[in-house]
């Protein structure tokens, strides 16, 4: 089943949940801030999405520039970063979706379509 990291203010998330409605699909909502992924699930999904780790920050958010991770993305290792991003929610760039194969951050139509397809 579809798992959709959401957060119920952000408007790519709702845009992503909308288009699962739109094509009767299954999902599971996951509230992001409330249950963060954990790292292990995060890492899991860094490899399956194919994606650099700093892909994963939400650079526009608040935690982002409060705990300095401009530079810090730049430093630590990936061990350090999913810590991090375990750690907040609000951090991690939104929605993250998984069908625990495939892995998309942020909005991707095409990967949606391929899974409205199946």
């Amino acid at each position: 089943m579809i798992k959709i990291y959401y957060y119920n203010r952000c408007g790519t998330s709702i845009k992503a949940k909308k288009f699962f409605d739109e094509h009767g699909m299954d999902y599971e909502i996951v509230p992001i801030v409330e249950e963060p992924p954990t790292k292990e699930e995060l890492k899991n999904m860094l490899y399956q999405s194919g994606l650099d780790i700093k892909k994963f920050f939400n650079t526009s958010g608040q935690s982002y520039r409060e705990q300095g991770m401009k530079d810090k993305v730049k430093s630590l290792t990936e061990e350090e970063l999913l810590e991090i991003l375990a750690a907040d929610g609000k951090i991690i760039k939104r929605p993250v979706i998984t069908d625990g194969k495939t892995t998309t951050v942020g909005w991707n139509e095409k990967i949606a379509e391929a899974w409205a397809k199946k």
